[in-house]
């Protein structure tokens, strides 16, 4: 019996579809086995590591460093410094470079900025990073809930200071405002990569709304350092990464981290290609040459790696 058009129509889409698997499968292969050697960790673990975790535990507190698979955990553990993540733990948009898990979100702690702060005291810390899940399902995408863990630290601990790494809020200015007025020492919000990839790397995140959103947060205070990151390997040129250094200077963007790329499981985005330790100081060179305050730009480098190192001393004390 001869096959109808739409069968081997579909025949052909589904060839397609699997030859495209087994290559995407033979890529991921072929990193595992050649990934270079500085992109190669040693998990350590002491007693400052151990120590932090049961406080994360205790407190009952979410930190990106173990929800993103962060590759520098165990060196940031063990030197006392984590990235807090409020609002729970299950984001609302499914970034398809991002370990965090997705769905509808059921958490929401009134008492989480008080953990917050009762960590911050229990770690001796003098630098603070703060993020978030999105949290689309509010009405202010959590932002109250941002700057109530801003003041509640400060109140604890008035020599911390704090910086901030948040979603857009899905472009509710109103939002951004609430966290700016609790004047974090730092505003953090990643443009993650460059504008032809933005939609098929973020969920629902918008390149033009990212820069929009860093150009009010210096327009609304505009002595409070502001900082992105851009994630290298999913494809972009160098002429395209300089673009997007040159659209955040526009927008008076301060500091800059630019970090590889790796692919957190087999459902995420693969990775195109690993750019040398050569490359990140030349995309390092590139970004002072455009008149960034300081760019952190290393393989392994994430958001908040060396958050306090970026600014030694202190945020508050460049305003």
């Amino acid at each position: 019996m001869p096959l109808l058009i739409s069968q081997v129509g579909m025949m052909k889409m589904s060839e397609s579809t699997i030859g495209a698997k087994e290559e995407r499968a033979q890529k991921i292969e072929e990193q595992r086995k050649n990934r270079p050697e500085w992109l190669k960790v040693t998990a350590k673990t002491g007693k400052n590591y151990t120590a932090l975790k049961d406080i994360m535990r205790t407190q009952s507190l979410h930190t990106v460093c173990e929800e993103a698979h962060c590759p520098n955990i165990f060196e940031c553990w063990e030197q006392r410094t984590a990235t807090f993540m409020i609002l729970g733990d299950i984001c609302t948009r499914a970034c398809r470079f991002c370990a965090v898990h997705t769905g509808r979100p059921t958490e929401l702690d009134l008492r989480e900025p008080k953990r917050v702060a009762e960590a911050v005291v229990a770690m001796g810390l003098e630098h603070v990073v703060i993020t978030s899940v999105a949290r689309d399902d509010l009405a202010d995408g959590g932002a109250s809930m941002f700057a109530a863990t801003i003041r509640e630290v400060r109140k604890q601990v008035p020599s911390c200071s704090v910086e901030v790494l948040i979603p857009d809020f899905d472009g509710n200015w109103d939002a951004l405002r609430l966290v700016m007025d609790a004047e974090p020492d730092i505003l953090n919000h990643n443009v993650e990569t460059v504008r032809r990839l933005s939609d098929s790397v973020r969920s629902r995140a918008k390149y033009d709304r990212t820069l929009e959103l860093l150009r009010r947060a210096k327009e609304m205070k505009p002595d409070i350092p502001t900082k992105s990151s851009i994630m290298v390997g999913v494809g972009e040129t160098m002429d395209e990464i300089y673009a997007t250094m040159d659209d955040l200077r526009a927008v008076d963007v301060d500091i800059l981290t630019i970090g590889q790329y790796l692919q957190p499981t087999e459902k995420h985005l693969v990775v195109e290609r690993f750019y040398t330790p050569t490359e990140f100081l030349r995309l390092r060179g590139e970004g002072l040459k455009r008149g960034f305050r300081h760019v952190e730009s290393g393989p392994m480098v994430r958001s908040s790696y060396h958050a306090k190192e970026q600014v030694p001393a202190g945020a508050r004390k460049l305003r």
